[in-house]
Formats: structure tokens, sequence, C-alpha cells
């Protein structure tokens, strides 16, 4: 299920957008204040971020540009000014589309739809991460060390990990992701795959780390 990141500190406003994201369907991660947002990151998933742009502490466009450079994620920006000064700043921090309110729900419904439809079928098919460079579609990892072929297995859950840099992914997302939600395994298959994988990037990407959240899954980050 889609899990979207609502951020605002108008309680009103946030259990809005809230209110109507659930009734569509998706599932909410809410936050007040941007520096709530990259704690709940911390510990949550989450495909997409509807942020205010004003916000005290870390503003609506502060907190875009990590959410797209840290997590790569896509990102719509509400806000109750029209200066076009504002959208420029919102689309020169990365966000993905803008929205003034107030606005109807369906509008915000659609828009979100557009943006998940645009990033589940991306024209860039290489992820990049510190040295890494992963090729969806002639399944090659690479980096300065050369070129990597590793089982599918593994390439999918390398993929997956990357696609989500710094966030924490639970081990039943993961294997639902890769193995389905029909897997009759254990959790010893996964710890399997995250040790090979470790092991391979310790020689090829070494400053690509996979990180063990204990009691919740593995993140990977670029550490130096």
């Amino acid at each position: 299920m889609i899990r979207i990141l609502a951020v605002d500190d108008d309680i009103h406003m946030l259990g809005f957008v809230a209110e109507e994201l659930r009734q569509e369907g998706y599932e909410v991660v809410e936050a007040t204040s941007g520096e709530q947002a990259l704690q709940r990151l911390e510990s949550e998933t989450v495909d997409l971020a509807v942020v205010d742009v004003m916000m005290p502490g870390i503003d609506g466009f502060e907190l875009t540009k990590i959410l797209r450079t840290d997590y790569a994620l896509p990102v719509i920006l509400l806000t109750a000014r029209h200066h076009i000064e504002d959208k420029e700043r919102g689309f020169l921090a990365g966000s993905d589309d803008y929205l003034v309110k107030p606005f109807e729900s369906k509008e915000l419904l659609f828009r979100i739809k557009a943006i998940l439809r645009r990033y589940d079928h991306p024209d860039d098919d290489l992820l990049a991460l510190g040295s890494l460079r992963i090729d969806l579609k002639s399944y090659e990892v690479k980096s300065t060390n050369g070129i990597l072929l590793i089982p599918l297995k593994e390439f999918e859950l390398l993929a997956l990990l990357a696609s989500r840099p710094k966030q924490v992914l639970s081990r039943d997302l993961i294997i639902e992701n890769i193995w389905g939600i029909d897997f009759q395994g254990d959790e010893q298959t996964i710890n399997v795959h995250i040790k090979r994988l470790r092991q391979r990037l310790e020689r090829f990407a070494p400053d690509v780390k996979i990180i063990t959240v204990r009691g919740v899954g593995y993140k990977i980050e670029v550490r130096g």
C-alpha cells in the first residue's frame, strides 16, 4: 500500500489532508514540523510527501531539499500564498508540484496520483548511490572497481534498498517486494542475502553500507 508523509504545523489542515488521503486508501504518516518529519523517516518508509511551506524551524523549502536529496522522495508543496517567487523557490528546492490553499481534496488526490504514476515508470533506469550505479535494465552493478554481476534476488534487494536511501525498510516490506506475499520461508533467507550483499559491497563499493536497525529492518546509506 502507498504510504504518504503529510507535514503541516496547522493541526486542522494536517487532519484534513490525512483524512482525505486515508479515505482514498493511502497509509499516512503525520508530522507537525520538519524536524518531526525527519524523525519519523528514521523508522518509517514512505512513497511521497505532502509538505506545508510556512512552518517554524525547518520550513517546507528546506525540508523539500532534504527529502529530495537524502531520501529521493517526490514532494508536493502546500502554501497559502500565490506569489510566483514562492513557486519558483519550491521548484528550485526540488518539489514535483505546488498547490495553493484553499484547495479541493480532489485536486490534491489527482496531483498525487499523477506523480505516483510518473515515479512508477521512471525514464531513468539508473540508481546512483555514492560510488555505486545500479542499472535496472541490464541488471549490472557498477562502481569505480568495474562491473559486478550478482544473483537476481540480491540485485532486487540491493535495488529496493538503493531506491529509498536512508529509509528503514521493514523485513515484511522487503519479503513482500522481493519474494512476494505468499513466501513460505523464514527470516533467515533475508539474513543470508543481506550478509552476501554486505560482503560484496565491502570489496566493490566500500562507501555504501547496509545498516541493521534492530527490531525494524534495514537501510542503505553512504558513509565516507
